[in-house]
């Protein structure tokens, strides 16, 4: 199922490939809305609360972790479009061992740091231990979910979008059928939702190891294939720290947001994080279309097609635009109804704010679907520095907006945050783009071995 994105129609392939990826985010964003419902439902809306703001402290972690292995796997995407297959492996097995170090570092810092940030991010006094208790099980499992992000990158840097999409289904139901055992039946809480997310989620790992093993003789690895090797590592961490940082820069912003909005009280805190469920469920069609840019233009950089890249980028931006005005009418008209699976009590309060939400995220969607596609794009070809000036405005905007904000007290303005982010980050990013594509250079790395 691998595919070889340097030929045929761009259009048609990169749309090939982002309908499995779209898919699978959302059934990847069932592990966080799922636990969110059943919580709000069954355990009420202060441990939804506090669930919810932890949001901004999973995504500074598993971001990070995300944009790392998205962004060692580059390399990987690119050795497979020159065609070079031992050097391909030797990528694949350096990913691997990086994962591995990063993973367990991420861990122990982490876990050690959880309090203190949480009392930094004016986590409020009744939710507080719900809020800890959750993030640190999420902490304990970080490795689990490394696996797959990791494996799942690599799938696709090949060209394979649909079968991580497959097992990603599989966990989504393993996950809602762990909720409601450990919530509703155990009555573990917000314990039982974080056990069920880290077990599903190292499930959908251990299946792509299974699916490597018996069906992609092309990663099967030589003891020398695991080394790390001077220039490979050089390479992948060129690109995947850029990319981790990015998601971090990103992460901080919105921890500035979160605490903003901590000081207005949990039901502003339970409205909000409802809202970012619905919102971000219709925004994974936005993170898909980046994931497929990425790899088309890592395959195509490999291959050294200048015109086929910009075409990929053509392509990719008339979808992301359909797409941001068909989800904008769509969350304006009924958006805030599905406030209702959220919460069971202040329902009418709670969905005041969760539209307010909505109508300033849906506005702005076409910026966020160009952030995606030129960030991950410009990654994709191998340029892991450039994009971060992109991140530096999304943190400034976010970050100057959410503070503002937060001395008037505005719930209005804390939502505007994020768009005001959105927007200075897609003008850097073109200006980078054309820059990139006026002088295209041949990378060395695509004209030199990988020893």
């Amino acid at each position: 199922m691998e595919k070889n994105m340097t030929v045929g129609n761009p259009m048609q392939i990169i749309l090939n490939f982002t309908i499995p990826v779209f898919i699978g985010n959302v059934f990847q964003q069932f592990y966080s809305m799922v636990d969110t419902i059943i919580v709000g439902q069954f355990v009420g809306t202060k441990a939804l609360a506090a669930v919810g703001s932890t949001g901004t402290i999973m995504f500074l972690i598993i971001g990070f972790l995300l944009g790392l292995t998205t962004g060692i796997t580059v390399l990987t995407a690119q050795r497979f479009g020159v065609g070079d297959m031992d050097a391909m492996r030797r990528t694949v097995g350096s990913a691997g061992t990086l994962s591995i170090i990063i993973s367990i570092l991420m861990t122990i810092i982490s876990m050690l740091g959880m309090k203190p940030l949480l009392h930094l991010m004016n986590t409020p006094a009744d939710i507080f231990e719900d809020a800890y208790t959750y993030i640190m099980i999420i902490c304990a499992g970080i490795f689990a979910q490394v696996l797959y992000m990791l494996l799942a990158s690599i799938l696709r840097a090949l060209g394979n979008s649909k079968t991580p999409l497959y097992f990603l289904i599989i966990s989504a139901v393993l996950n809602i059928i762990l909720d409601l055992i450990l919530i509703i039946n155990f009555h573990m809480g917000v314990a039982g939702a974080a056990y069920a997310t880290v077990i599903s989620q190292g499930v959908s790992g251990i299946l792509c190891i299974l699916y490597i093993i018996k069906k992609v003789p092309i990663l099967h690895l030589k003891k020398d294939d695991w080394k790390l090797r001077g220039t490979i590592v050089k390479n992948q961490l060129g690109i995947g720290l850029p990319m981790a940082f990015q998601y971090s820069i990103t992460a901080i912003g919105t921890t500035m947001v979160q605490s903003a909005l901590n000081g207005l009280g949990s039901t502003y805190v339970a409205a909000f994080t409802a809202a970012s469920k619905i919102e971000q469920m219709l925004s994974q069609a936005f993170v898909s279309l980046g994931v497929a840019i990425s790899t088309f233009a890592a395959q195509n950089m490999g291959a050294g097609k200048k015109a086929r890249i910009r075409q990929g980028f053509a392509a990719t931006t008339k979808l992301g635009v359909i797409y941001s005005i068909f989800s904008m009418a769509l969350i304006m008209l009924v958006g805030k109804y599905m406030t209702l699976l959220f919460v069971s009590e202040n329902v009418d309060q709670i969905m005041k704010f969760v539209d307010i939400y909505l109508k300033c995220a849906g506005i702005f969607f076409i910026p966020l679907a160009l952030v995606n596609i030129y960030r991950n794009g410009i990654q994709g070809m191998g340029y892991g520095l450039l994009p971060m000036t992109a991140g530096i405005a999304e943190l400034v905007g976010r970050g100057v907006v959410a503070v503002v904000a937060a001395s008037l007290g505005s719930y209005l303005g804390i939502c505007l945050a994020s768009p005001a982010a959105w927007v200075l980050a897609t003008i850097l990013l073109l200006v980078t783009y054309f820059y990139i594509v006026k002088d295209y250079p041949r990378h060395e790395l695509f004209t030199k071995p990988l020893s």
